[in-house]
């Protein structure tokens, strides 16, 4: 890990980025406890930047404080997942479109690169490497028609990062095998710049995400009300 301590200028800036990178890749995971004194070590730093920078992400949503008990990485609800979803839904639908109406050829290409080492299995097992290909397509999609405002309030508010933080297979809501085909019917929609395809495919991918996500819970509530135990899903 980068040692900071020979930088003297804009520190806290400097362990958000990289506390934030360790959250949206996972290597601190929902609900985990963040560990201060091994970070300001292994950073190179004291604990007012870091405490800073734990405070900011505070602020994003990212990481909560607990009395006494110190800095944990944010552990989204089921029905807290469901409230971004249904953001991302429409602003990703939105991103979809201003893709498929922007797009340039180098663009296309790079488009055309996601899940393509996915895209003829019939059983996807590396949850870990699908996760993190899902997240590189979202954000990329954000990127192609990178708007300012749409771009500043899906990532400022941390809208995509937020979804995956909760404790589902890597942050997924359905498995690979459910959702390879619809990331390659938007690829291919905004690849042939049809902008009313890409927004629709966009929306009802998300869309089956926040029905299953509903599902769940109508189940474990279903268990309650029954008087037998539901085991959570993530």
């Amino acid at each position: 890990m980068k040692n900071l301590g020979a930088e003297h200028e804009n520190l806290d800036q400097k362990a958000y980025e990289i506390i934030k990178k360790l959250i949206i890749d996972r290597k601190l995971l929902p609900g985990e406890k963040i560990p201060q004194e091994k970070l300001a070590q292994e950073l190179g730093i004291s604990r007012t930047p870091l405490v800073g920078a734990l405070k900011f992400l505070e602020h994003e949503k990212l990481v909560e404080s607990k009395p006494r008990r110190g800095f944990f990485v944010r552990l989204f609800t089921k029905q807290e997942v469901i409230s971004i979803l249904e953001l991302r839904e429409v602003l990703e639908g939105l991103a979809a479109r201003r893709a498929a109406n922007n797009i340039s050829e180098i663009q296309i290409d790079k488009l055309n690169s996601f899940f393509r080492q996915f895209a003829d299995s019939t059983d996807i097992t590396d949850i870990k490497a699908y996760a993190k290909e899902d997240r590189r397509f979202h954000n990329f999609i954000i990127e192609i028609d990178a708007k300012e405002f749409l771009k500043s309030i899906l990532h400022a508010y941390n809208i995509i990062y937020a979804s995956y933080l909760f404790l589902s297979s890597e942050g997924l809501v359905r498995t690979p095998n459910e959702t390879i085909h619809e990331h390659i019917e938007v690829i291919n929609a905004i690849g042939q710049r049809d902008s009313d395809t890409a927004e629709n495919l966009m929306r009802q991918h998300l869309k089956k995400s926040i029905a299953s996500l509903k599902q769940d819970i109508e189940k474990e509530d279903q268990g309650i009300q029954s008087g037998k135990i539901i085991r959570p899903s993530f």
